[in-house]
């Protein structure tokens, strides 16, 4: 994996585990423990999603340029709509707080979102491929010998 998608990588997951964090004691102490576990199956299921969608795009970017953006718009809004899926799947069960959980997943989203924009704008992406350097050397226009 290229060094700048593990750096966006890593500017995108901390942020949005370091908000999982701050929901689990949260919602520990507003649901108790069964709000804590919500909130940390909504903030893994969050980074896991998101990073595999962020590693996706990359590989695309990089070997289908011309579907980039394409790509971009259909991966965002899989991924929204497989988020809303697990909030319904999940909205009366017994193993966590619900309200937790989704309130988590919202959240931690919108970390993601907004972390991944920040990374995105801070990154020194070069947008033309530099020739090789073989030997050619530059042309002098308008110098006469």
């Amino acid at each position: 994996m290229p060094s700048n998608d593990v750096r966006t990588l890593l500017r995108t997951a901390v942020p949005t585990a370091a908000a999982g964090a701050v929901a689990v004691a949260i919602s520990g102490l507003v649901a108790g423990g069964k709000g804590a576990l919500g909130a940390v199956v909504a903030t893994l299921i969050v980074i896991l999603f998101m990073g595999i969608g962020l590693l996706v795009l990359e590989r695309t970017a990089k070997s289908l340029p011309h579907l980039f953006q394409a790509m971009g718009l259909m991966l965002y809004t899989a991924q929204i709509l497989l988020l809303f899926i697990f909030v319904a799947a999940f909205k009366n069960t017994t193993l966590f707080n619900p309200k937790a959980f989704a309130i988590t997943l919202v959240a931690a989203t919108l970390v993601w979102i907004a972390a991944q924009t920040r990374a995105h704008m801070k990154a020194k992406i070069l947008y033309v491929e530099p020739d090789s350097s073989e030997g050619k050397k530059p042309e002098n226009k308008g110098s006469s010998s």
